[in-house]
């Protein structure tokens, strides 16, 4: 009877799925992250795009490094620094990856990720910076301008740039690339702080793909003219993926999200292994040759926080290319991918008389009242106990 009330609910009031979470948990450290391996994939991401320091010298996870608005226990810094050279490559590179079974690279999905900057060991806007990329680069941010100086940290598709603002330390910014793979289109969505996701560039085409394990979160930093040894760091947030529609909100504001919360309280659905073919970067220098298909239990997915130059650039992967850098190789073998609910979830028990049924009207009716006027309302919302 429960799902009778659900269906009658307006299509708008619900939110897409979660297929891939790369929240932190109250319990992730950077040892997480050391964990992992080819031989060893577990955890939310891939670690092997990074300098060879210590793993703290190059991320850090706190609850003061995330978006205050979103309901992440923690966000990540990611920084740069004159040792980020990944495999003697001259650029600098801190970079994760998803690692998942799921398919993230078909259907029309959504891309979110949060950003911010700070006055101490601010990026150099001397320097071309390519965030949040894909291998092939059919869309990103910039940020910089190699030989020049440009503070606009901007959105690119098919390599020309659709939207820019200037970046202000202290200030977040949310993101949400809107990904359509069955029409090869590319959109964006922003908002600032706490502010709900707003459409600012209409889908493009674009030539959509992803083998599902080269979605790049981080920072890749392209030489200049000048040599600047400084750390660089970027402060990330409210990291996932889902179908559509989108999830406009930018969480609850709650910074204390306990592991029942975050992760234990997902729950589990089968999805199709991805079928990854390897991308190649013609700016890489050698090709890393990971041998183990990629597979994972997702332990940290979360109740997700929202969170959304030139056109030729040097690292467009094309045809030509003599150096390779391959983020993946073989297909991933099926697992189970954490669709997140949220520990502010409604829960309903199956009604075994009509009065209980009544008291599920009722106790559904008030959630849907109170969080009406907020617009927060989410499909992980409503849950059977």
């Amino acid at each position: 009877m429960q799902s009778l009330i659900l269906l009658a609910l307006p299509a708008s009031t619900l939110a897409g799925s979660v297929l891939w979470s790369g929240i932190w948990n109250s319990t992730d450290t950077v040892d997480t992250l050391d964990k992992w391996s080819w031989s060893n994939q577990v955890g939310a991401y891939q670690w092997y795009i990074h300098g060879d320091s210590e793993t703290s010298e190059y991320v850090g996870l706190s609850s003061d490094f995330k978006n205050p608005a979103a309901s992440d226990a923690q966000g990540a810094r990611i920084t740069i620094d004159s040792t980020s050279s990944w495999n003697g490559q001259t650029m600098l590179r801190s970079e994760l990856i998803p690692q998942t079974s799921a398919d993230l690279g078909s259907g029309h999905l959504y891309y979110h990720f949060s950003l911010s900057t700070k006055e101490k060991n601010a990026p150099n806007p001397s320097f071309e910076h390519q965030i949040a990329f894909f291998e092939s680069h059919f869309t990103e941010l910039k940020y910089g301008s190699s030989g020049g100086s440009d503070n606009s940290l901007s959105w690119y598709a098919g390599g020309e740039s659709k939207w820019s603002v200037q970046l202000e330390a202290g200030k977040w910014y949310n993101f949400a690339y809107d990904l359509d793979f069955d029409s090869n289109t590319v959109g964006l969505w922003a908002s600032n702080g706490s502010e709900p996701l707003t459409q600012v560039v209409e889908p493009v085409s674009a030539s959509v793909s992803t083998n599902s394990a080269d979605w790049h979160v981080g920072e890749l930093r392209l030489p200049g003219s000048d040599s600047d040894d400084a750390a660089e760091d970027w402060y990330w947030s409210g990291v996932y993926i889902e179908e559509a529609p989108i999830t406009k909100e930018i969480g609850s504001g709650s910074s204390d999200s306990s592991d029942d919360s975050s992760a234990s309280s997902s729950t589990s659905s089968a999805v199709k292994s991805a079928q990854p073919s390897a991308t190649e970067s013609t700016a890489a220098a050698t090709t890393a040759t990971p041998t183990q298909a990629a597979t994972q239990t997702s332990s940290s997915a979360a109740a997700p926080a929202v969170t959304s130059a030139s056109a030729a650039h040097t690292t467009v992967a094309t045809a030509s290319s003599t150096a390779q850098a391959v983020t993946s190789s073989a297909a991933p073998q099926q697992t189970e991918v954490a669709t997140s609910t949220s520990s502010s979830a409604a829960a309903f028990s199956s009604p075994t008389s009509s009065a209980e049924f009544m008291e599920d009207i009722k106790a559904l009716i008030t959630v849907l009242l109170s969080r009406a006027n907020s617009g927060s309302v989410h499909a992980r919302d409503f849950r059977r106990a």
